[in-house]
């Protein structure tokens, strides 16, 4: 059969991190085939989390203020709640900010303020449902959803895409998108490398995910108590409860139930268990899920296939860093296809991509796994629910506990602090101290390889206020301060080997302080490329390395 599509890249799987690839390279002037064998309706939650990474990622296309509409409502507490059950005691509470809370933060925070876009929940469901839309009013973004793919081939020139049904669409490069069981994985002959699973009784081995309404349970146990997470932990079950949508909608997690054996009648049972009340329970949908889960691909592919997402890594969802860290392999990975479509990127570009991302992907797995043991081995006497001095001191000590939990939800060492030391396509200085790496705490730095320092450059925390507003498509030569160097030189190699290049002035004597250097050259993707005083002696050089011509 004929081939029937031509396109530069085809990307197998239309979940998030597929379409924000896929979005990503349209705002590089990349046309893409989304080929995914489901349908776009999202029907079933999974991960709540959008960490401020991935916001600053939606801010670069355009869309965060839509992402930030989708989820709870505006004023719903954010908080993470644990209680024996929801109609008992609450044993501890971690505050969160709600919405409305985090936009006020923005708005009177300090220039130097490095999260200009807060994390943000709402149900990646609602999320990807959103995208779809997006996606499809893109001309070059193509969406084929009930489309099998069958077998990756590729070869010299390009690969073919085999459908179901002998269709065939031809691309110079193809990036699987497709999940834990990812056939384009398997077709290159890739396996993980990691561990499975954890053995635990508290989301330990084997768990459920379920999707569920709950009419009565805010109204009647809840008002008042409002949360974003609201965990029931007790000697009969544990479960916690994600709010969807602030009234009726839940999503759940358990290791109280098998998922080889489900049951609707008994997570019903178990629901009404961690509520101590019988309420009415509305099943719409469940999934096995396996906690503990650090299990990282041995290459991120070679050549002309690639892989990102979950078919890259696997995550246990403690945290919430998997679609994450497989948006941030989007943006990494996009405009290095784009410089090769393009023509500017060298040779030795896309081999960059594992060698900056798997780092980051062993590093954020294994961060996930030990926040998701910190549930091993709490206590949970038959005394919890009683109200007498043996049950307040057991309620106590549980509490105690689950209040020091509070660097699952503040990571921001993992969300912003990634880096690329030693990259081939970084130039860094021998005397350059990249900042120590941190789970909880990120501290900016212009050292090359990291992500670009943020900075507001007028008082108005608006659209176009960020310096990240200002950063063009490609590469971006920062010069600040009062008397920065020309850069005429590189100016014109750039515009002789067709790298997009933006020139942004910032006088600004704290852009200078924060950046420590006149010169700072950085990356389609937020992250420095480069940094100096003055121009090196040889641009093309430098221009040579950055975009992987050498």
């Amino acid at each position: 059969m004929d081939i029937a599509v031509r396109a530069p890249v085809v990307i197998v799987g239309g979940g998030p991190v597929g379409l924000a690839l896929a979005l990503f390279l349209d705002a590089q002037d990349v046309a893409s085939v989304v080929c995914d064998e489901g349908d776009p309706s999202f029907a079933h939650p999974r991960g709540n989390t959008h960490n401020a990474r991935t916001m600053e990622h939606y801010r670069r296309l355009g869309i965060a203020d839509r992402v930030r509409a989708l989820g709870l409502p505006e004023e719903h507490p954010t908080d993470v709640a644990y209680f024996t059950r929801y109609s008992g005691f609450e044993l501890a509470r971690l505050p969160m900010p709600s919405s409305a809370q985090k936009r006020k933060a923005v708005a009177s925070a300090p220039r130097t303020d490095q999260v200009p876009e807060p994390l943000h929940r709402a149900n990646q469901m609602y999320v990807e449902r959103f995208l779809v839309r997006h996606a499809r009013a893109r001309p070059r973004i193509t969406l084929r959803y009930g489309c099998r793919v069958e077998g990756i081939l590729p070869d010299g020139a390009g690969v073919t895409v085999r459908l179901r049904g002998g269709e065939r669409l031809r691309a110079r490069y193809v990036v699987g998108c497709d999940g834990g069981r990812s056939l384009v994985r398997h077709s290159a002959g890739i396996s993980y490398s990691g561990q499975s699973s954890l053995d635990q009784d508290i989301l330990g081995r084997r768990a459920t995910a379920a999707h569920l309404r709950l009419p009565t349970l805010r109204r009647e146990f809840l008002g008042g108590r409002d949360a974003w997470s609201y965990w029931a932990v007790n000697a009969e079950v544990v479960v916690n409860l994600f709010s969807l949508d602030g009234t009726d909608e839940y999503s759940l997690l358990t290791s109280s139930l098998d998922p080889d054996f489900f049951d609707a009648r008994q997570l019903a049972r178990i629901v009404r268990q961690a509520a101590g009340a019988d309420l009415p329970v509305q099943v719409l949908g469940h999934r096995p899920w396996t906690p503990g889960a650090a299990l990282v691909a041995e290459s991120f592919g070679t050549e002309r296939v690639f892989l990102a997402g979950d078919a890259a890594h696997l995550f246990t969802p403690t945290g919430g860093f998997g679609m994450n860290t497989g948006i941030d392999d989007a943006a990494n990975l996009a405009w290095k296809l784009a410089a090769r479509v393009h023509g500017w990127g060298g040779e030795g570009l896309l081999d960059s991509y594992a060698a900056e991302r798997r780092p980051v992907a062993l590093r954020n797995t294994a961060a996930a796994r030990e926040l998701n043991r910190n549930l091993a081995g709490l206590q949970r006497p038959a005394v919890l629910d009683d109200d007498s001095p043996e049950g307040r001191a057991a309620r106590e000590a549980l509490g105690a506990r689950l209040g020091g939990f509070g660097e699952q939800f503040g990571s921001l060492g993992v969300q912003l602090g990634a880096r690329y030391d030693g990259s081939p396509v970084i130039v860094g200085e021998d005397r350059d101290d990249p900042p120590t790496d941190c789970l909880t705490s990120y501290t900016p730095s212009s050292v090359p390889g990291g992500r670009a320092p943020h900075l507001w450059l007028d008082e108005r925390r608006e659209r176009g206020g960020s310096l990240f507003d200002r950063l063009g498509p490609g590469f971006t030569l920062l010069r600040l301060g009062g008397r920065p160097p020309a850069c005429d030189a590189l100016r014109a190699e750039a515009a002789a080997r067709g790298i997009p290049l933006t020139v942004l002035d910032i006088p600004d004597g704290a852009a200078r302080d924060l950046y420590e250097r006149d010169l700072v050259l950085i990356r389609p993707d937020q992250h420095v490329a480069w940094r100096g005083s003055r121009l090196p002696e040889s641009v093309g050089a430098l221009l040579a390395r950055v975009s992987g011509s050498m």
